[in-house]
Parts: structure tokens; C-alpha cells; sequence
């Protein structure tokens, strides 16, 4: 039980990415609310605040995002390179319906007789 306990528990690049993710969303859906209160702002006389306040956001929501996209290629990397997700590569008799490696005919292809083609002009 323990050892599936630990499998499960995610680890720490892995809370990282989450927390990351969670930030840049929240700070995506942010921006709307930040256009409005600029909005607010500039009717107000307060145009240079309200630009502020807007152009800020953004950037904040840029640079949460990128870090998010940064922290999650990492977190991938170091999954494929410690082995924990495992890519297979499917030989011929797995395929189903998509060629096969090689350029071979796919599995099922049904292959016709002359006698059983029918001209069409």
C-alpha cells in the first residue's frame, strides 16, 4: 500500500507546474477584469492609472504564462529522461488500420481479382 501511496503522490517539479498552471489561469482570466477597472479608471480622469493597471495584467498574464509553458517542458523532460513515461513502439501485428512501418500494405486491405474490378467511366 505504501508504494502505491508513493506513486501517486506527486512530487515536487510536479506541484510546481500545477501551482504555475493555476497561476497563469487565474491571471489569464484576471485581464477581463483588469480591462474594466482601467475602464472605470479613465472615465474617472485617472487615464494614465487606468493604462497602467491594464498594461500591467497583461504582463503579469504574459510572464505567468510563459513560466507555466517553461516549468511544464521541464517537468516533461524529466519524466522522458528518468523513464517514468514509457513510449512503445508497436511492431507490424499491432497496428490496425494505418500502414505498417516499412510501407507495407495495411492490414485491412482487401485485394480484388481482375475479374472482380468493374470499369467506371
Amino acid at each position: 500500500m505504501t508504494g502505491r501511496y508513493a506513486e501517486q503522490t506527486p512530487d515536487r517539479p510536479a506541484k510546481t507546474m500545477v501551482a504555475m498552471t493555476l497561476l497563469a489561469l487565474l491571471l489569464v482570466a484576471a485581464v477581463p477584469v483588469a480591462l474594466l477597472a482601467a475602464v472605470v479608471m479613465m472615465l474617472l480622469g485617472y487615464v494614465v492609472g487606468g493604462f497602467a493597471l491594464f498594461g500591467g495584467s497583461v504582463v503579469a498574464a504574459a510572464i505567468a504564462v510563459a513560466l507555466a509553458g517553461m516549468s511544464g517542458m521541464r517537468n516533461l523532460r524529466r519524466l522522458l529522461s528518468v523513464g517514468s513515461v514509457h513510449v512503445v513502439r508497436l511492431n507490424d501485428s499491432q497496428y490496425t488500420d494505418v500502414a505498417g512501418p516499412g510501407g507495407s500494405d495495411p492490414i485491412n486491405l482487401v485485394r480484388l481479382d481482375r475479374s472482380e474490378y468493374t470499369e467506371v467511366r
